[in-house]
């Protein structure tokens, strides 16, 4: 598989407070993107995709409506979504996407997550200028030459792309999302995502050893603890 797909964020256990957290943020990314599109779903692509992904997290349609709800008004919460970057032990480096309706509460728990371990916060794009920001999608097809013409006629050249056994793995400038689904959705009706996820990847990985890879896991898990924090992006390898 590509360096994408080897980098994604570590997928969610299946425990009650997991899912809570879940919902949660599902309910704030449905809210900020209907807030600042509009809450029509047809109208508003990037809600209808957001929507779609999230029932297919087998998000509970109660919380999906009540988000929509707030946007419309009927709810007083604004959130906004903010990316802090930071510096573990050894050369790891964290991106760490937020949504928050309390900027102050948000920054001072993500940076006691570095202070627990004397590592900080670092300033806007101090890290990030070694992440690239993807969308990643999985499918299943079986002909990989023409998702590429039909990328490349709409002026999309993807990042990687492949085929594993009847399944195609690209990804694309983050930029290019909506124009490359629209491109797939042309080609391919009714198109099952098996994997639709939007994030920072890594340009390059690393590996940590014995008290390097003990802190780096402690203030990752300080800081996946954290209500507001929504992901995590590293470029230290993980093990699943």
């Amino acid at each position: 598989m590509g360096r994408a797909y080897a980098v994604r964020e570590k997928k969610i256990k299946e425990t009650g407070a997991a899912k809570g957290k879940l919902y949660t943020t599902y309910a704030k990314e449905i809210y900020l993107v209907a807030k600042r599109g509009g809450t029509e779903v047809e109208s508003n692509l990037s809600l209808k995709h957001l929507i779609e992904k999230a029932k297919k997290e087998q998000v509970p349609q109660d919380v999906i409506k009540r988000a929509l709800d707030k946007a419309k008004g009927a709810g007083k919460d604004e959130y906004e979504e903010i990316m802090y970057e930071g510096f573990g032990p050894g050369a790891s480096t964290f991106m760490i996407k937020t949504l928050t309706d309390n900027v102050n509460r948000t920054v001072g728990e993500v940076r006691a997550a570095f202070n627990k371990k004397n590592k900080s916060l670092g300033v806007t794009n101090s890290v990030s200028y070694n992440y690239d920001n993807l969308t990643v999608l999985a499918f299943k097809y079986d002909d990989e030459d023409s998702v590429l013409m039909a990328l490349l006629d709409e002026g999309i050249e993807p990042f990687e792309l492949e085929s594993h056994d009847g399944v195609i793995e690209l990804s694309v400038k983050y930029q290019d999302t909506f124009k490359t689904k629209e491109a797939l959705e042309e080609l391919i009706p009714n198109i099952d995502y098996e994997v639709d996820e939007s994030g920072w990847y890594a340009k390059e990985m690393i590996n940590l050893e014995g008290e390097d890879l003990e802190t780096f896991n402690i203030i990752y898990n300080l800081l996946d603890a954290i209500d507001d924090v929504t992901a995590i992006y590293t470029n230290v390898n993980m093990e699943d």
